[in-house]
């Protein structure tokens, strides 16, 4: 059996530290270098190599893997490797835009390395389970050289060769995650404002949850072919059901704010003449917002 790719992993916040720590339980020697070095006491008990300092960190293997804050901090450390990045495959985990993936891409090529986007769908505890998922782009032939490497952490969800499309999947999921877990978050508050408790109204959450995918896979071709016909829901239907949600939260002592962004939204849509078709019709009105 061939020996296992020794890895570089650069950034140890918690995410980083389960990555490092899954290429250890899976057998792959590991360097590791933290802008704070106490960061790496536990892995370096566990067998990794601390790096003294970013350039060596980068020139002990070929994979080098980052996991950092964004790109701002991605940048500061592409400065401080210089050429020992000539020759090395940079997969980069860190969160930012799909443009400033594009341009970590540049970068590096003119440093003579190749640049692997990557967005992890999953928290630090998701880290070495393969029903866990990352999205990948940037060159397939890296890509795939790697691939078995790159699946010790979690699956792998390869998107294509631009650079930005894996940081552009990775942000239309957390802008889906984080407006549904606002939404749950804004429930909540006001269930507890009228007596109702997070426990009490978790089963009723989780019932609405659930059967979201059931309306995504039911409006999803709609869309695609452009079609908002108001035979199921209507955008008129929408406003003054958001608008009573309104009139309740505030009846409660909430603040509304929210709701009220959903109402303008609905009314836009209503003044633009959409107030027959399908709420799907508001994907248009936020396109050309």
């Amino acid at each position: 059996m061939p020996a296992k790719q020794p890895v570089t992993v650069i950034g140890l916040g918690p995410m980083g530290r389960a990555m490092a720590g899954a290429y250890l339980d899976a057998g792959h020697a590991v360097t590791v270098w933290n802008r704070t070095a106490a960061r790496a006491a536990d892995l370096v008990a566990r067998g990794a190599v601390l790096a003294p300092d970013v350039a060596a960190a980068v020139a002990a293997n070929e994979l080098v893997v980052l996991s950092l804050t964004d790109y701002d901090a991605v940048f500061a450390v592409l400065d401080a490797a210089g050429a020992a990045l000539a020759g090395r495959v940079v997969v980069n985990l860190s969160s930012d835009t799909p443009e400033r993936a594009r341009e970590a891409a540049r970068r590096l090529a003119g440093l003579g390395a190749v640049h692997l986007t990557g967005g992890v769908q999953s928290p630090p505890s998701g880290i070495g389970r393969p029903e866990s998922s990352t999205f990948y782009s940037g060159p397939v032939e890296a890509f795939r050289r790697h691939r078995e490497t790159l699946e010790v952490l979690t699956g792998a969800d390869y998107r294509g060769d631009d650079p930005g499309l894996a940081q552009l999947y990775y942000q239309i999921q957390m802008d889906l995650f984080w407006t549904s877990l606002v939404g749950y978050l804004h429930a909540t508050a006001v269930a507890e404002a009228n007596g109702i408790s997070a426990e009490e109204f978790l089963p009723y959450a989780s019932s609405t949850a659930a059967s979201m995918p059931g309306f995504l896979a039911f409006y999803a071709p709609r869309i695609t072919a452009g079609f908002h016909e108001g035979d199921v829901d209507r955008v008129a239907m929408g406003l003054a059901s958001v608008e009573h949600v309104r009139d309740t939260v505030e009846a409660s002592g909430v603040d509304a704010s929210l709701p009220a962004l959903l109402a303008e939204a609905f009314g836009r849509a209503v003044v633009a003449g959409c107030g027959d078709s399908s709420a799907t019709s508001l994907v248009g009105l936020f396109r050309t917002a």
